[in-house]
């Protein structure tokens, strides 16, 4: 009973994470800031981290299920 919103759970966080992951490389490889008006390392890091978490997150719901 408890699987399907695990499941669920885990494909959003699929979804956003690699989102965001792909979000801030195109971002980056264009040269373009990730977040205006902020250090360009650190808002590139800082997405980044959100992004593989939001990943093992996913992995944990998933596995969970």
């Amino acid at each position: 009973m408890e699987s399907g919103p695990a499941i669920f759970a885990g494909a959003v966080f699929v979804l956003f994470g690699g989102g965001l992951l792909a979000w801030t490389a195109t971002r980056l490889r264009r040269g373009e800031p990730v977040a205006v008006g902020v250090n360009h390392v650190a808002s590139a890091a800082l997405a980044s981290v959100a992004g593989v978490g939001a990943l093992v997150l996913a992995i944990w719901c998933i596995t969970r299920a």
